[in-house]
């Protein structure tokens, strides 16, 4: 609160978008009507605004008698709900030779515009006004920049010591800015993090951002900053785990364990038949995929939240369920073409690590990577609210076992099938194009007739449609023994 000494300084203060004195004390309609102005701060000072009850517009004391009920009618204006949001500000009485004065100090307002009955009030100088609908928007605009994120915001419970700073400078600052501007910058290194968001010079430590993304023991300061991977041998979270793991730590250590725990215990491949001669490795999911969903997670996530992320594998398919749901511009009738982000600074800094792109793909490029490894499109369930789950089914072709047949049949017992050379190459070239016409096989057009004959027979292959259109069909089972005759 304002001290007696500033109060004499301002009753005679030139800063009048300031001030307001009056010698009314019944006017509430104008005294409500300052508030809100004071609150809304459109000069941008940041500085409180006064109304003073008892004094003359010159400076001088009315000789006002401040009661008790004249206290409690002007502080009842903060939430009498007239004025909205609620304005912070305190209301006390001073004593002079003169009379006394009654002043209300208001703060300026992170959440503008503050209305009064729905009208915007602002100070134009010595002069309040209803705000035109451009001043509306200034306001407004400044409402997004005082709205911190989360990761922006001081870490007050850390300190530097917290955070490793030669990490941060080697693995972010350099990528960002340049060796050479790096190195050849003095100042000390909670300047150099203050310029890139990672440090509060005002409280004087870290922000949340450089916590996450650098600090040592991240955890102390978010508890749910950890990843919770299980391995079910069934279908849910019910059946018998096969492998459990908690892993933690700043991202510049816990994405590359991700990465680690995909490629050695998550993906995994075997190979499979195309056709009777020939086989290919296939994958159960797509690493690109999987990783760009799980780094999604940790980008998105509501660090907040003592929720850990989710990473569940189960017999035929992966749940990732991350604490947070869409933010901001990002909706459920919109989701996945618009996007926004709830950590700005931790998603930019991603970005330099080299983990994301930043370029609103990510989702679709997953469905193109899934259904290139003959996967189903993944599943988002944008409607739980307070969180966000991904669900991937596992590829077709890794379950399909290798005693089926070529063109989807199942296959039936292992047999010792005999056919010739020429006879295994035709089914080679089956394999690889079911539409090729006998004139582009590279063989004697009667010996080829012959054995594709032969062939037909015997039940190998069949074909369907017209010479030229048509389609081979293979139907040797794929685990039949092939012996040269």
């Amino acid at each position: 609160m304002i001290t007696k000494d500033e109060i004499q300084e301002l009753l005679h203060s030139t800063e009048t978008y300031r001030v307001e004195r009056t010698t009314s004390t019944g006017d509430m309609d104008k005294f409500q009507e300052a508030i809100c102005a004071f609150a809304n701060d459109l000069p941008n000072s940041r500085k409180n605004g006064y109304l003073i009850l008892g004094a003359f517009d010159n400076g001088e004391l009315s000789g006002l008698k401040v009661t008790d009920d004249l206290l409690k009618k002007i502080a009842a204006i903060r939430s009498n709900g007239n004025i909205l949001p609620i304005p912070v500000m305190s209301v006390d009485r001073f004593q002079f030779p003169e009379g006394d004065l009654l002043v209300a100090e208001v703060s300026t307002s992170d959440l503008p515009p503050v209305r009064y009955r729905g009208r915007t009030f602002i100070r134009i100088g010595s002069r309040r006004d209803i705000a035109t609908e451009s001043e509306e928007r200034i306001l407004a605009e400044r409402r997004m920049s005082f709205m911190a994120t989360f990761d922006t915001m001081p870490c007050l419970a850390a300190k530097l010591s917290d955070v490793n700073t030669e990490l941060l400078r080697t693995k972010y600052l350099i990528p960002l800015l340049g060796n050479e501007l790096v190195d050849s910058d003095t100042r000390p290194i909670e300047e150099q993090m203050a310029a890139v968001g990672m440090y509060d010079t005002e409280h004087q430590c870290p922000t949340y951002a450089a916590v996450v993304l650098f600090g040592y023991k991240p955890r102390r300061f978010m508890p749910g900053l950890y990843v919770q991977y299980v391995c079910f041998k069934g279908e849910d979270v019910t059946s018998e785990v096969e492998n459990e793991m908690q892993l933690e730590g700043n991202y510049c250590e816990l994405l590359p364990r991700l990465e680690s725990l995909l490629e050695l215990s998550v993906i995994k491949k075997k190979p499979v038949f195309v056709s009777i001669l020939r086989e290919e490795m296939v994958s159960n999911y797509p690493y690109q995929a999987i990783r760009e969903l799980l780094l999604n997670a940790c980008m998105h996530r509501d660090m907040q939240s003592n929720t850990p992320l989710r990473f569940y594998e189960f017999a035929s398919h992966l749940e990732i369920l991350n604490a947070g749901g869409l933010y901001g511009n990002a909706r459920p009738e919109n989701f996945p073409s618009v996007n926004d982000y709830r950590n700005p600074l931790v998603a930019s800094a991603m970005k330099t690590l080299g983990y994301v792109n930043m370029f609103n793909r990510g989702v679709g490029q997953v469905q193109t990577d899934l259904k290139e490894n003959v996967n189903l499109p993944a599943e988002f369930n944008v409607n739980l609210i307070t969180a966000f789950k991904d669900e991937v089914k596992v590829s077709q072709s890794y379950t399909k076992e290798n005693g089926g047949k070529i063109g989807g049949k199942v296959g039936g017992d292992v047999a010792l099938i005999e056919m010739t050379d020429i006879q295994k190459g035709i089914i080679d070239l089956i394999g690889t194009d079911a539409s090729i016409s006998v004139d582009q096989m590279a063989v004697k057009k009667r010996t080829l007739e012959r054995e594709i004959a032969n062939m037909k027979q015997k039940g190998y292959i069949s074909r369907t449609g017209s010479h030229r259109s048509g389609k081979w069909e293979v139907n040797i089972p794929l685990n039949s023994v092939v012996e040269i005759v």
